[in-house]
This record gives C-alpha cells, structure tokens and sequence, in this order.
C-alpha cells in the first residue's frame, strides 16, 4: 500500500482531540482484571480514546474470528491476510471474560471473513448464545460485517436474540470505493434493511474528516433512516499510519453538534456525535433511549 504524506497530519492536533480520562474505581477494577486475565478487547488494542469512560460504565467491546481480515480497508489498522480458522473455544472464553470483567453491556466485533462458507455467521451466533447462558442479565450490542447483506446468513445471527445489531457504513458513497475494501455503499445499506426487516434494533455509524461535504454526510444520515437504522455515531476519522488515507480535515465540536441535531430532525431515535465518539461509545444509553419510545 502506498504512503500517502498530507499537509493535514503534520499539523498539530486540535485540542479538542485530547482525551481526557475518566479513571474511577470501576475502571480501575476493570483494568486490573484484564491485565490479570490477559484478556482480549478491542478497548485495548484499538488504544479506544473512551476506554477509561467505557470500562467505567461497565461496557466494553470485543473481538471474535481472529485479528486478520480478509478485506484491507484504507482507514483501518487491522491486518489484511489469509486468517486462521474460527477458534471453537473462543465463544466460552468471551462469555467467561465478561462475567470476570462483571460487565452489564457488552459490545462484539470482528474481523470481516469473506473465506468462510457462512462469513461467521454460527460462530457470531455461539458468542451470543454463550455470553446470555453465563451472563444472562447482560445487554449484547453486535457490530457485525456486511455478510453480503445474505438474510440466510443474517437470520443465523438474529436468531441468537442479540440486544442490538450495528453495520457501520463508515463514509459517504462518494468516497466508499476509495476507502473501503470489496465493500460497497449500497451493501451495507442492504444489510441494514434486512436486519431491520427482521424486527432487530439496528445502528451504524459513519466517520467524518475523509473529504466529504455536508450534504454527502446529510444524505447518508438519510439514506441509513430510510434503511431502518434508530441509533447513529459520527466521529472524526483518525489516520492510524501514514500508510492509511489521509485525514482531509478536523471537524470541529460544533459541526459534530449540527450534525447530531439533523440527525435527530430526520427521526433517529438517537445519535452521538463528536470528535472522539467511535462505535460502541455510550451505547447503554442510546439503547435505553430506543427502548424508552
């Protein structure tokens, strides 16, 4: 992949970029317990800028089906490759790892495995019906691949009765060939329909800061509504190397706010926004406030 050097990514952050940890002391029970345990979130690896005002929260989010995707995506740091196969155990060691972690919601994600016959989805399925037998008072969010938008391979996964079910459609369409790897726009928002269609709770969640104007960001707010999506994130696009596609620029908190606020005109049931939001960012509260209508 090619280096791409930008004037924007030599500059010097913006300070509303800093983060500004919540240390409390259920953070730092969390903390301790997975260093003890060497467990596996994505809170970590990801170095989540809401690790700290997660963990505190007790929610934390993480990742199934290896640390090797099939696809390469220009705005992602997870390694591209040929993965290994599904670890049968790794289900009972999730569910395991929240009841030590003592969580009440708990994120999933994965890598995207396009050389999997059903992409994940019975394994998806295990995680989820492992984590609610030792966990049962536990909320479940997933943030799944497209899966090629299948229902076949969607209905596998719904019937595991997640809380929950994310596909982030991560841009706007413009810029989806360029960003994206094999994914394409009009997939995702398949997706998302047929979750919805499925009676599922369903969010995504789109990066800002790529190159794309107002209007491009408003239609897909639209396009993600008229999919069925209730819950919402935007969050500023930070390049992880100088491999990875450029930051065209650093959207400001009051855009982030504008942006919210449209949101929330076209009918989502809720939808944070800011510099640092990411995926799984104060999602108890954004599915107390579906169910609350």
């Amino acid at each position: 992949m090619p280096k791409f050097y930008d004037k924007v990514d030599v500059l010097k952050k913006p300070g509303w970029l800093k983060i500004r940890l919540h240390r409390t002391p259920e953070w730092g029970e969390v903390r301790q317990i997975v260093e003890k345990h060497n467990l596996h979130t994505i809170c970590s690896s990801g170095r989540c800028p809401n690790q700290a005002e997660c963990w505190s929260r007790r929610t934390a989010t993480f990742m199934i089906l290896g640390d090797i995707c099939t696809r390469g995506c220009r705005f992602c740091a997870t390694k591209t490759g040929r993965p290994l196969a599904p670890d049968a155990e790794e289900p009972r060691q999730v569910a395991e790892s929240v009841a030590l972690m003592k969580l009440r919601y708990v994120v999933v994600t994965s890598v995207t495995r396009d050389d999997l016959p059903d992409g994940g989805a019975a394994h998806w399925a295990a995680t989820v019906e492992a984590i609610r037998t030792q966990n049962p008072d536990a909320v479940i969010e997933l943030l799944i691949p497209d899966l090629d938008a299948r229902p076949d391979l969607l209905e596998v996964i719904v019937a595991s009765k997640p809380d929950i079910i994310g596909h982030n459609i991560e841009t706007v369409e413009r810029l989806t060939p360029v960003v994206r790897s094999r994914a394409k726009y009009r997939t995702s928002l398949e997706t998302l329909r047929c979750l919805n269609r499925q009676g599922v709770v369903t969010k995504s969640g789109l990066m800002v800061g790529l190159g794309e104007s107002d209007d491009e960001v408003l239609q897909t707010l639209h396009d993600l509504r008229d999919a069925g999506v209730r819950i919402v994130t935007l969050g500023q696009y930070l390049r992880p190397t100088l491999e990875h596609y450029p930051v065209a620029a650093y959207i400001t908190p009051e855009k982030f706010e504008w942006y919210r606020l449209r949101a929330l005109e076209m009918g989502f049931s809720y939808c944070a926004s800011a510099p640092l939001v990411r995926s799984s960012y104060m999602a108890e509260e954004a599915l107390r406030s579906v169910k609350s209508l």
